[in-house]
């Protein structure tokens, strides 16, 4: 396919524009894909508000957006799983196959991913893209392409779920029902843990949670999260914390509402990147500390989920913006953080 497409372009902090570029075309193991939705995720509103996360710097112009969904419009000759007209769902990620941790299955720590939107890797807040194929996942005749874009985060709730080792019988807590925190809860329920509750100092988000499923919320701002897990577990505590609010103060408050044995499974991220820990209360209750980073081998299990209505994953979008609108939907994302738990970008109506 030749010709232009728009694409939205990060021209400095906080300032967005549009430049066109060419349709690109497809290698014979890749596929072009026609943009429908993008997600937009918290690292795209960090690049945002300030040009950097950690050692990745934006040099603009530079495009945001990693979690895309659309449909397939030119296949190359080496592709057969896919077809012109398949929805699909777009893993961000290009590893190279053959260093220790893509060898082991552990791809997502390949120190040579190549990544949408993170920096110098252009993101795909655009009208197209081609992809590898293999990265591509057919979506079922019941999962839409917005569902598809918003695979991306739900991959992330799934690994924060398998990391802890989710399954039923559990009590578990997920601190923090942002985006990455409620489909970390969705991804617990799905998995057959028996309790799931949430905590956040945010009513809406709260109330989000319980529309989606989780067994109970607890505002932080209101009450001791600590002192209202221990009245619900008994006294015992609960089995499983995912940390998704990336604070110090939550991430306390984790090993204290933990029971002895328990995990804690660490998905958010510092500002300062460095936090003080109870360490010898860890030590006393023998607690196992897990990490995400991205996920792997997760998205035929998200779309799974999607698709057999165990997972409502369109449920988290409170906000969808034409990609005209893009400067609205960043400048809204970040400065109303209370009302929007997840924005998406309409690419193609």
């Amino acid at each position: 396919m030749e010709g232009k497409m728009k694409v939205a372009v990060m021209n400095g902090i906080g300032k967005m524009g549009f430049t066109e570029r060419d349709i690109p075309t497809p290698k014979d193991d890749e596929v072009l894909v026609k943009l429908d939705y993008v997600g937009i995720c918290g690292s795209d509103l960090h690049y945002y508000e300030s040009g950097a996360i950690g050692d990745y710097v934006v040099e603009p112009p530079f495009v945001l957006g990693h979690e895309p969904g659309g449909v397939v419009v030119e296949v190359g000759k080496d592709v057969k799983h896919l077809k012109v007209g398949d929805k699909v769902a777009l893993e961000p990620g290009k590893t190279c196959g053959h260093c220790e941790f893509c060898k082991t299955g552990r791809y997502n720590l390949c120190p040579d991913v190549v990544f949408f939107a993170t920096p110098p890797v252009d993101g795909v807040f655009q009208e197209y893209v081609a992809h590898e194929a293999g990265l591509c996942f057919k979506l079922p005749d019941n999962v839409s392409t917005m569902e598809g874009a918003l695979i991306e985060p739900l991959a992330v709730g799934f690994h924060a779920a398998r990391q802890g080792g989710a399954q039923a019988g559990q009590v578990a807590v997920v601190t923090g029902a942002g985006c990455i925190g409620l489909v970390s809860m969705m991804a617990l329920k799905a998995m057959g843990v028996s309790k799931v509750y949430s905590v956040d100092v945010m009513d809406k988000r709260l109330d989000k949670a319980l529309e989606l499923g989780a067994d109970g919320v607890i505002n932080g701002s209101r009450e001791d999260a600590v002192k209202k897990v221990m009245e619900l577990t008994g006294g015992m505590g609960c089995d499983l914390v995912i940390e998704t609010a990336g604070t110090e103060i939550t991430t306390r408050q984790a090993v204290q509402m933990t029971k002895k044995g328990a995990t804690i499974v660490l998905v958010g991220y510092s500002k300062s990147g460095e936090m003080t820990l109870p360490m010898s209360l860890v030590l006393d209750k023998e607690l196992t500390f897990k990490t995400v980073f991205r996920y792997r081998h997760i998205y035929p299990i998200a779309i799974d989920a999607v698709a057999s209505g165990k997972v409502n994953v369109k449920g988290i979008v409170t906000n969808i913006y034409d990609l005209d609108d893009v400067q609205r939907a960043m400048d809204e994302s970040v400065h109303n953080k209370a009302d929007i738990v997840k924005g998406v970008i309409k690419i193609h109506p």
